[in-house]
């Protein structure tokens, strides 16, 4: 089992950054590829992004060109780094191992992107 910390979010303006953090600890966080979900209200949790257990990121089409993801297996830590944030991009976020099975959830870190 792996337990999962997400930080980094806040309010941003359109057109603005914010690099999300994922801390993980409990198990053998270099073993997984991790993933970057996110829940916006009234909507499915989606999978936006994931990164190989080596390092080799994957981002969906509705983000591609705008984030990425990397990870530092040293320090448990895996790392949404979102660009040109739009209102869109609203949700809180979450990371997890990929697929998440019956690994739990974090809390998550909101993501406000509002002038």
């Amino acid at each position: 089992q792996v337990q999962l910390v997400e930080s980094g979010g806040g309010l941003v303006q359109p057109g603005g950054s914010l690099r999300l953090s994922c801390a993980a600890s409990g198990s053998i966080f270099s073993i997984f590829r991790m993933g970057w979900y996110r829940q916006a209200p009234g909507k499915q949790r989606e999978l936006v992004a994931s990164i190989t257990n080596g390092g080799t990121p994957d981002v969906v089409d509705s983000v591609k060109g705008r984030c990425t993801t990397s990870r530092d297996n040293a320090n448990n830590t895996a790392y949404l780094q979102m660009n040109n944030m739009k209102p869109e991009d609203t949700a809180v976020y979450y990371c997890n191992k990929v697929p998440s099975l019956s690994n739990p959830w974090g809390q998550g870190t909101q993501v406000t992107v509002s002038s």
